[in-house]
């Protein structure tokens, strides 16, 4: 079965979360923005599926086919390729990262159990 797997930078396993969709937010660290990726697991790979962001700033640029909805956000599909593997830096300045499998969203310490410490996302082996 397909899923989103969550390992400590060691390789130990910390969780794994049903469904092939998920979706990860945070906020910027200089401009205090929020940004989304919306994330498929496909093929034992990571695709990134959609991204979005509510203003433009330092590290913040649009991709090319951006288009502004009604709501104020900036949504494109990012040009990156599907990914082995994604990490998800522990920032003091940006707060937690925020993960989202199907309705269930919490914290990314929601889902691992601690709280400051980088992870890796890979599908499910």
């Amino acid at each position: 079965m397909a899923g989103l797997c969550l390992f400590a930078l060691g390789g130990a396993l910390l969780a794994s979360l049903p469904g092939t969709q998920f979706t990860l937010s945070w906020t910027h660290s200089i401009e205090k923005t929020e940004w989304r990726e919306s994330w498929a697991v496909e093929a034992g790979q990571l695709r990134p599926t959609e991204a979005r962001i509510r203003g433009t700033g330092a590290g913040m640029e649009p991709g090319p086919d951006a288009r502004l909805t009604a709501d104020g956000w900036l949504v494109w599909t990012p040009g990156l390729p599907p990914q082995d593997s994604v990490t998800l830096a522990a920032s003091g300045f940006t707060g937690e990262h925020r993960l989202c499998a199907g309705a269930d969203c919490r914290p990314l310490s929601g889902w691992i159990g601690v709280k400051d410490q980088p992870v890796a996302m890979r599908a499910c082996p």
